[in-house]
């Protein structure tokens, strides 16, 4: 069984829901604190071992590249204005030469055409998934779990959370078989169920570990909803031939690619860091409260 140590991350997104913000900034370059959005699943792959990754990218990307990138300029500014700690804070975010490779995507064919783009970097070997929009947020990142599973399941993996059972028509959903250690068996997957048919209340939360066969099913997948090359119609394919396993993840996933997904993964990164928690705590029930007021005033 080969081990996983390559990881795509597709970035070609429009980012329409952000606009204007995005009219000009990939909307992947938003900040939650202090740090981009596709900082957070670069971070988190690198933690789960991921030695190389794949950025699909589109037009109006070059930002997130030159993001990852060495800036002469700005090192010799921190470097003379005696600011090494910011300096040395983006030296360690600054990724080893050669660990990342950027292809395009030309044209908004859905998910699983962004996926299929990246075929030839990672060859035949299993790869990680990460959506950067679906940030995730607890003591341990998502991916390093799913990896540990992986080495004792092989096959496919998919990170789940649990919804709200009357909710299971927002999203993709999993049906549950047997436990496998800290994971278990898929049985099915349904996209967007209504409640009462829904086989469990397992949501796909954007973090994959599949196998290289997934290729040869996008390359000839005919478009879905949307009008899209799906990957859960891909994968709903492969599973005829393969085994997929499901690792809850016991942290929480904010969709970032939604304004309120957004706002609240600022908050609670905000919250979670020792140096800013004390200053933004008291200001942030003020507005609470003061709003509750109003509200009820109303």
């Amino acid at each position: 069984m080969k081990t996983v140590k390559k990881a795509v991350i597709p970035v070609a997104g429009l980012g329409t829901r952000f606009l204007p913000a995005t009219k000009s900034t990939p909307k992947e370059m938003l900040t939650i604190v202090d740090r981009p959005v596709v900082q957070y699943a670069v971070d988190e792959a690198f933690e789960a071992g991921i030695e190389h990754i794949v950025f699909v990218t589109g037009r109006n990307k070059a930002a997130i590249e030159d993001y990852f990138d060495i800036q002469p300029e700005l090192v010799s500014t921190l470097t003379e204005s005696g600011k090494l700690e910011q300096l040395a804070s983006l030296q360690r975010l600054l990724p080893k030469a050669g660990s990342m490779s950027f292809t395009r995507q030309q044209s908004p064919l859905g998910l699983g055409h962004a996926v299929w783009c990246a075929r030839d970097i990672i060859g035949d070997e299993p790869f990680a998934l990460l959506l950067p929009d679906m940030v995730t947020f607890g003591a341990r990142g998502c991916l390093p779990g799913m990896v540990d599973l992986y080495n004792r399941t092989g096959g496919n993996l998919i990170a789940v959370e649990q919804c709200d059972p009357t909710e299971t028509n927002k999203y993709g959903i999993v049906a549950k078989g047997r436990d496998i250690g800290h994971g278990f068996e898929i049985t099915g997957m349904v996209e967007k169920p209504a409640p009462s048919v829904a086989p469990s209340n397992y949501y796909i939360n954007g973090r994959y570990i599949l196998q290289p066969g997934i290729f040869d099913i996008l390359e000839h997948q005919e478009r879905g909803a949307g009008n899209e090359i799906q990957l859960t119609d891909a994968m709903l394919r492969l599973s005829e031939a393969q085994d997929f396993f499901a690792f809850p993840f016991e942290g929480r996933t904010f969709d970032c690619g939604s304004k309120e997904g957004f706002i609240e993964a600022n908050v609670a990164f905000a919250l979670a860091r020792a140096d800013i928690r004390g200053k933004v705590f008291e200001p942030l029930r003020d507005i609470i409260l003061s709003h509750a007021t109003v509200t009820e005033a109303a």
